[in-house]
């Protein structure tokens, strides 16, 4: 089964809809100029991670609710018997200059945490660029490939397959592949003490085109 292709422009134009903002108004809460939001909504721009985070704050979801074609509300928080199932190829693909992720479980709203299956597209730091920050702590295990692990506070250290880092997302980070071939990884972010859940991508995107 092919991944599932985001319209992000579709979305964003829908959620702000559904509560009868104007541009002004999502500009405002989320911190984003208006121009900018008026690029994404005509699909002829993208954002970077921390923009991607702050226009998820802005509507009060998840950043990986700004992959879903539905563009639907999260369920209740509190609930019981809660399930989701992402199986091979499923999931909510979004590509940045440094990385593909591929949100899981994206049918479960108000996770406490953000699941993604990525691959490392950079293979220095100067082709990744500034390192990001971003609020909560985030979980990266090794699937296959090697990377390299830089951060705002320690020598960078390189993780083999197999091998896996926690860290303070609030510290500048950033993840490279290390030999020929892409790396691929699975990254959890948790919920932050706020109650607002990061992406562990608040890293990536800096204006570019989705796919």
């Amino acid at each position: 089964m092919s991944v599932q292709k985001p319209k992000l422009n579709e979305v964003v134009r829908s959620l702000r809809h559904k509560r009868g903002w104007t541009l002004q108004q999502l500009s405002d809460r989320s911190g984003l100029p208006i121009s900018t939001l008026s690029k994404v909504e005509k699909d002829q721009l993208t954002l970077s991670y921390d923009k991607l985070m702050d226009l998820a704050d802005g509507f009060e979801i998840e950043v990986s609710e700004l992959f879903s074609h539905s563009g639907s509300e999260g369920a209740p928080a509190l609930s019981t018997g809660r399930r989701s199932i992402t199986m091979p190829g499923e999931g909510r693909a979004f590509e940045s200059e440094n990385y593909v992720d591929h949100y899981l479980c994206g049918d479960l709203r108000t996770k406490e945490m953000t699941p993604a299956i990525s691959r490392i597209k950079a293979h220095s730091i100067d082709e990744f660029g500034p390192l990001y920050r971003h609020r909560g702590e985030e979980f990266i295990y090794v699937l296959s490939g090697t990377i390299e692990v830089h951060t705002e506070f320690y020598e960078p250290f390189v993780l083999p397959q197999g091998a896996s880092v926690y860290l303070d997302s609030t510290m500048g980070h950033g993840y490279i592949s290390v030999g020929p071939e892409d790396a691929w990884v699975l990254a959890v972010v948790c919920k932050t003490a706020s109650g607002r859940i990061g992406t562990w991508k608040e890293h990536i995107y800096s204006e570019e085109e989705a796919l």
